[in-house]
């Protein structure tokens, strides 16, 4: 059973139409990775699953509910955790304050975040504003996670980082599917996304254009769809 449907999805900006009929699904535990060109329609995808670009056609339904007519705050509650594309941490509140301001009642407390990243535990009583990067990231995957999702997105989850922090952050993407969490990701580090993910949905100018296993998506699939 699908946690997270998506059906003929469309959405605008202004009188811009940025979706078309957008389908995508993620089932109970699996990781489900969004890809295609920049520009495709993978965020604003993200941002119509929240209601934060409110979609004006389809339908959005999580655990059963549609919920595209909700507010983002309560599509939040339900059970959906965003990292979205650049971070944005609360920069004024150390690391500890952005995760207890983030926290609700669950499986992921401060001491899992601890266990998941442990740059964080070493760094709690520091500004956001003066972590890396790379530890703005960490911070912003650990927020999330201490709402104690249902579903967790990330969006360009590795984008512009050291190598040294992309292999930490997938090496706990790669735990947290191990442990069942439902992942929807978007990231273009096609080597270490492919492995980490059970499906593969692919946009292009706003329309689902391939679904499939990653095995399946061919090195003339990929020139196709994600090659520059």
């Amino acid at each position: 059973m699908s946690l997270l449907q998506i059906s003929g999805l469309e959405t605008f900006y202004g009188a811009s139409q940025a979706l078309f009929g957008v389908e995508l699904d993620v089932a109970e535990g699996e990781v489900v990775a969004l890809m295609g060109r920049n520009g495709m329609g993978k965020t604003t995808t993200i941002r119509s699953i929240m209601a934060l670009t409110p979609a004006r056609a389809g339908e959005v339904r999580f655990a059963g509910r549609t919920i595209q007519a909700m507010k983002p705050h309560r599509i939040a509650r339900l059970g959906l955790g965003l990292v979205p594309e650049g971070r944005r941490c609360f920069p004024n509140l150390t690391v500890a304050e952005n995760l207890t301001a983030a926290a609700r009642p669950g499986r992921w407390t401060r001491g899992e975040i601890d266990r998941l990243f442990p740059r964080l535990a070493e760094r709690r009583d520091q500004m956001a504003r003066t972590l890396s990067g790379g530890e703005q990231q960490m911070l912003a995957i650990g927020r999330a996670l201490m709402t104690n999702p249902s579903l967790l997105i990330l969006d360009e989850a590795t984008e512009g980082l050291a190598p040294v922090i992309r292999h930490d952050i997938w090496s706990v993407i790669r735990t947290l599917k191990q442990e069942g969490q439902s992942i929807l990701i978007v990231d273009k580090t096609l080597a270490e996304l492919l492995p980490s993910a059970d499906r593969c949905f692919v946009l292009e100018k706003g329309r689902t254009v391939w679904t499939g296993h990653p095995a399946e998506l061919t090195p003339e699939l990929q020139d196709r769809y994600l090659g520059v």
